[in-house]
């Protein structure tokens, strides 16, 4: 479990095939000064376990399925990711709650800079689109946001705009993105709950006025 709150920028070293994923190497002093092997890591909002480390790398394995439907599938070696070790019980919770389950990739389709804030709006998949509510919670590669505004549900194409404040700007990769960079995102978990249990009432409904 995690906070969405970004302990430092990391960077990948070294990528290898392992059967028809990878082994991925990252540069994240902070986060490997105390790896443990087999505990959860969370790169750029995906949850990885530690499966080998030194005093500023570890190594994980990213499996198949993740490289085809997270944004980290198109890494390359010098890729910057946002590192979040797992969250202590009975620590704060900054953020909101992150699982590192990435549900689906964004593009951002604009940047608008301002004096000290930056404004992105993202891409939605229309499958995500009724979990991301404005005010919301939303992860976006790893980093817990607030939604600043989102499109209305009959737009053709889903988008939402997070309002990035200056440490969000120099502590995460967001502060670099540019328009057309793919981002991971993961909507807050209760909604995604709330969406499973109205399908089965639903589904139920329908059963019953047969």
């Amino acid at each position: 479990m995690f906070t969405g709150i970004i302990e430092e920028i990391g960077e990948i070293t070294a990528i290898a095939p392992a059967g028809d994923g990878w082994r991925l190497t990252v540069r994240a002093p902070k986060a490997a000064a105390d790896a443990v092997h087999g505990e959860s890591i969370a790169v750029s909002g995906v949850c990885l376990t530690v499966v080998g480390s030194t005093a500023d790398t570890f190594d994980t394995d990213v499996m198949k399925q993740t490289l085809d439907v997270a944004a980290i599938g198109g890494a390359s070696v010098g890729t910057r990711v946002n590192i979040e070790k797992a969250m202590p019980v009975g620590a704060r919770l900054g953020g909101h709650i992150v699982q590192g389950h990435v549900d689906g990739v964004g593009a951002v389709l604009e940047v608008r800079p301002g004096e000290q804030w930056s404004v992105l709006r993202i891409s939605l998949p229309s499958d995500l689109a009724p979990l991301v509510v404005d005010k919301g919670s939303i992860s976006v590669d790893g980093t817990s946001l607030t939604v600043s505004a989102v499109s209305e549900p009959a737009a053709p194409d889903a988008w939402f705009e997070v309002s990035l404040i200056p440490e969000t700007l120099v502590a995460t990769t967001l502060g670099t993105r540019a328009v057309g960079d793919r981002v991971n995102l993961e909507t807050d978990v209760l909604a995604r709950h709330v969406e499973r249990l109205l399908a089965f009432r639903e589904t139920a409904t329908e059963g019953g006025s047969r």
